[in-house]
């Protein structure tokens, strides 16, 4: 079987589709996970949601050794975690960052995101359906890397 892509989703993204729906929507987590599981099927997505800095560390920590890619929605913790910043170091493969709304368009304390410093590629501003692009933008970098036989 192969590695599955880690889908981690950081604080108060279990209040979707309740917390400020005019900024993030109706949907909620499960429909996000929904959608991430039907982007690309058959591709093996473990997906997680934490309100805790250090099990997201940890979650990271697991990825490194079992996991093809990250796609990180860290939330709030973009703006304010270096201990996720240097975990996300530590992966080899592609991190894929992903924010609901368009930060760059919010209040200035959202414009700085630590993790888009290592990041392969960020998604912001697509809604919900942001998880989606990012499970078939990293699918399809994932099979980019895979030698020809």
């Amino acid at each position: 079987m192969e590695k599955p892509i880690f889908v981690l989703n950081g604080p108060n993204l279990n209040r979707l589709g309740t917390r400020e729906p005019h900024i993030y929507g109706r949907a909620t987590l499960a429909d996000v996970e929904a959608m991430c599981r039907t982007a690309v099927p058959g591709l093996p997505i473990d997906f997680r949601q934490s309100n805790h800095e250090g099990e997201l560390v940890e979650w990271v920590h697991e990825a490194i050794d079992k996991a093809a890619a990250i796609i990180i929605n860290p939330a709030a913790y973009s703006f304010t975690s270096i201990a996720l910043l240097d975990a996300l170091k530590m992966f080899p493969g592609p991190i894929l960052e992903v924010h609901i709304s368009n930060i760059h368009k919010r209040e200035a304390h959202y414009h700085h995101s630590y993790v888009s410093l290592v990041a392969t590629a960020v998604v912001a501003g697509l809604g919900p359906d942001g998880y989606a692009a990012a499970v078939r933008a990293v699918s399809a970098i994932l099979q980019s890397q895979v030698p020809a036989d």
